[in-house]
């Protein structure tokens, strides 16, 4: 397929400081963005700290978006106070990630989250979150990252509802996958409908009650490229994105 033909994807970057000279980058690790490359996109970085109306520009040429992982979302942004067990804080990205998702949630265009992205588009769509698993669910299932463990390292399984377009896509009604979190998914949003869960019945898949692409997992599947399998939710994404550019250009 010719490059000109690629949906073009916006992912929102997160904030980077340079410990050697203090300066401030928007970046996302490369992963992100090779899996939509791989799947048949093109790639664009949304940076932090932009204007709105520039903020517009950028989103009016993108045909979906990508929510990445990262630090926690303010709890300011789902009504709560900050809790003692609560992580780092990105308050720019906040802004410009529940910018763009609310004008993709409005005008139906495709969003796949991932990680803090499934949390995020749960949050802009009007959902809470658990600011630490922890401290506020009752499990013994550790969600988190361990230093020195691999990334595609298999935490635990993930049961898929059987009607779910993501069961469809990976052809499995269970996977084994990696964890790399500590808050998760609380009040779920109108329009999102929980299809799979963690033995412990912490949410680990979204996606949307209707035909609209609105999907998250909160594991990390650009991480766990030795599953074949996982390419198939960034190829579903990529598709409907171009099939969404092709119906706002009248094809």
């Amino acid at each position: 397929m010719a490059n000109d033909m690629r949906p073009v994807i916006g992912i929102p970057a997160r904030s980077v400081v340079d410990s050697n000279n203090g300066f401030r980058y928007s970046g996302i690790p490369l992963t992100y963005s090779s899996n939509v490359e791989r799947a048949g996109g093109a790639p664009i970085l949304i940076p932090l700290q932009l204007s709105q109306d520039t903020l517009k520009a950028i989103y009016a040429r993108i045909d979906g978006l990508l929510l990445a992982g990262g630090v926690d979302v303010h709890p300011k942004e789902f009504g709560e106070e900050i809790m003692p067990c609560c992580g780092e804080i990105d308050t720019s990205r906040d802004e410009t990630e529940l910018s763009v998702t609310r004008w993709a949630l409005a005008d139906g265009r495709p969003i796949f989250g991932i990680c803090r992205g499934i949390q995020m588009l749960n949050v802009a769509a009007g959902g809470s979150l658990y600011q630490d698993i922890p401290s506020q669910i009752k499990t013994e299932q550790n969600h988190s990252y361990i230093a020195g463990d691999p990334y595609n390292l298999r935490a635990h399984p993930v049961e898929l509802e059987p009607t779910s377009r993501m069961a469809q896509w990976l052809g499995a009604l269970q996977l084994q996958v990696n964890s790399l979190h500590h808050q998760s998914l609380k009040k779920i949003a109108p329009g999102l409908r929980v299809i799979g869960r963690s033995p412990d019945g912490v949410v680990e898949a979204v996606e949307s009650d209707n035909e609209l692409f609105r999907v998250g997992v909160q594991f990390h599947p650009e991480l766990l490229e030795d599953d074949a399998r996982m390419l198939n939710l960034f190829k579903a994404f990529i598709e409907s994105a171009r099939e969404y550019r092709d119906r706002r250009n009248g094809h």
